[in-house]
């Protein structure tokens, strides 16, 4: 009865903050106008307010939606896989290999690239190169999954990777220009703002094979958190369990980080929420809970980045951690108790 409540409760709260994000921004709108703009009678008498409500407002409205829920999922497929609560996407290094794609391109190719006839730059060689080098480590955790059998050593490996991606960024930052730096720093601040209308439908199908995927391995995950001998009898392979995992997680942490940058805690703090709310590890309720909080998380922490109004909008990453870090200490003094 509670999961079901807090389930309901979850829905209500994604909608209200997704319809508060299209009526809420950086330029004051009339309520009035964004009604009719959003019901199509448009508004002839300010054209500029149509383009920031369905070129601005709503593109950046679905994005949060949809990179909340899939950092938020990948939180909790890592954690429970791993059994290790402090698990998370960066944790493996998945979100370093597609910084790594994206300092190369800036830092390195200047914003472009040519191969042969064929000239990519700006937006989609970014997201080209961030969904790349996001893979390129999700491979190499694949392979060394194949050769570690224990789940803590595969975990410490991908730190191991992580670290490595994150040494080759800070050389390619300190042999960078300033103009490039720069660049790169504001990427790494992550934003939902960076999707137009246009690309949108890309982000919208990575997302939904990742989450989809994810839903298949409900009944896989709920026999894990009962030891891998206990999967074992049930008839669950562990290393195909765990090979559709991490790429179910990889490919949902490089479409989010590729299209927005590094989300900081989202992965981290919302499956503990989740669980909080729900008073279960039951995947069944679990996971869906945990993909509605991470959307309704990504949605207010959208709608905070707009406080300040027309002077400016706050980065992301400056806001999650306030609302994730508190998360994750409450966490560590439960395990020392």
């Amino acid at each position: 009865m509670k999961s079901n409540t807090s389930i309901i409760a979850l829905v209500l709260a994604t909608l209200l903050l997704f319809i508060l994000s299209l009526y809420r921004g950086s330029v004051s709108i009339p309520v009035e106008a964004i009604t009719d703009i959003l019901l199509g009678r448009g508004c002839a008498e300010h054209p500029s307010w149509q383009y920031i409500i369905l070129e601005n407002r709503l593109p950046q409205a679905i994005t949060a939606v949809l990179c909340g829920a899939s950092l938020a999922v990948s939180g909790l497929l890592l954690q429970t896989a791993f059994r290790n609560p402090l698990a998370g996407p960066s944790v493996l290094g998945i979100d370093s290999g597609a910084h790594l794609g994206v300092a190369l391109v800036i830092l390195v190719a200047g914003g472009s690239m040519t191969t042969g006839m064929l000239t990519l730059g700006g937006f989609t060689l970014v997201i080209s190169a961030a969904l790349v080098g996001a893979l390129c480590v999700m491979a190499i955790l694949l392979l060394l999954s194949r050769l570690l059998q224990n789940n803590v050593m595969l975990l410490i490996a991908g730190m191991m990777v992580g670290y490595i991606t994150s040494s080759m960024i800070s050389l390619l930052n300190f042999r960078a220009t300033a103009e490039g730096v720069h660049t790169m720093t504001l990427w790494g601040m992550g934003s939902f703002a960076s999707v137009s209308l246009d690309r949108l439908p890309w982000l919208v199908a990575i997302s939904l094979v990742g989450l989809t995927l994810a839903l298949l391995l409900i009944k896989p995950l709920n026999a894990l958190l009962l030891g891998d001998n206990y999967a074992r009898n049930l008839g669950i392979s562990i290393t195909r369990t765990r090979t559709l995992l991490l790429f179910t997680t990889g490919l949902l942490t490089a479409s989010s980080t590729a299209f927005c940058g590094p989300i900081a805690f989202i992965g981290l703090a919302v499956p503990h929420i989740a669980r909080l709310l729900l008073g279960s590890a039951n995947h069944r309720t679990l996971l869906p809970a945990t993909l509605l909080t991470g959307s309704s998380l990504a949605l207010l922490c959208n709608l905070i980045s707009t406080l300040p109004g027309e002077s400016g909008v706050i980065p992301i990453n400056v806001i999650t951690p306030i609302i994730g870090a508190p998360v994750v200490l409450w966490v560590i003094l439960r395990l020392e108790k």
